[in-house]
């Protein structure tokens, strides 16, 4: 090592990375990261070059990548820092995106399990496909989360099984082919039929989930169109239908 050379015992390394000084020496006997000098006692000293060795061998062990393979990485000798600097970048957002994807699926679990819905993932599947059981209740969490309406939709919901969901999910599809069955017909959304058919949708939510007042369901018309999920729930029945059936509910609430 050239002399006034900076270097660090290695009981310093360990303090600035965070690995124990066991692991710098395992990281030596096998090649990983030996330290450029010992002294006159033999004691190790790594110099500034290691450093920036150890920072890209943390960073593909935190990646998830066994010890040869960085290893295999690390004396790449092709490849230079900024290259490595790239390639842990690539890899860094590639995993944030699974973790994003994994929290997720973690959030919409928590939602499940708060709402109650008890049922196995091959039941969900069966059941519900991609339809979402808690919209409705997810989002009157949103709205009225503090009020009784909403504390009784956990109570009931609380309760529900795999043959009460699927039924649940049979009454909304009925629901949303009367109206669909309305619109396609020309009837207007002020048309008794229709007006009937929202009734009927704003009974089925105060059957299954919470006392659905016409202000709410007003709320819930309002989100139907100017929430992208809703909308598309309703336009995969028919083109247009979310814009109907928000019509079809103010209208009913009107008379």
């Amino acid at each position: 090592m050239n002399d006034g050379a900076v270097s660090y015992e290695v009981g310093a390394v360990a303090r600035l990375s965070g690995v124990t000084v066991r692991t710098l020496h395992h990281y030596d006997q096998i090649g990983l990261l030996r330290p450029s000098d010992r002294t006159s006692a033999g004691y190790r000293r790594y110099d500034e070059r290691d450093l920036e060795r150890l920072q890209r061998i943390l960073f593909y062990r935190e990646l998830g990548f066994d010890l040869d393979r960085i290893k295999h990485l690390v004396d790449d000798g092709a490849t230079g820092g900024l290259a490595h600097l790239r390639a842990q970048h690539r890899l860094l957002r590639d995993r944030i995106a699974r973790l994003e994807h994994m929290v997720g699926a973690v959030e919409k679990a928590m939602e499940a399990n708060t709402m109650g819905i008890s049922l196995t993932p091959e039941e969900k599947l069966e059941v519900f496909g991609d339809f979402d059981p808690n919209a409705h209740a997810a989002e009157a969490q949103e709205r009225w989360g503090d009020t009784d309406a909403y504390r009784e939709s956990e109570r009931r919901v609380a309760t529900y099984r795999k043959e009460d969901w699927a039924r649940q999910k049979a009454e909304g599809a009925a629901v949303n082919e009367r109206l669909a069955r309305a619109l396609a017909s020309g009837l207007p959304a002020d048309d008794p039929q229709a007006m009937d058919a929202a009734e009927a949708h704003r009974r089925m939510i105060g059957e299954w989930f919470y006392p659905c007042s016409f202000e709410m369901h007003l709320g819930l018309a309002e989100m139907y169109i100017s929430d992208p999920r809703f909308t598309a729930n309703y336009e995969k029945v028919a083109p247009g239908l979310a814009q109907y059936v928000h019509d079809a509910i103010v209208a009913n609430s009107k008379r």
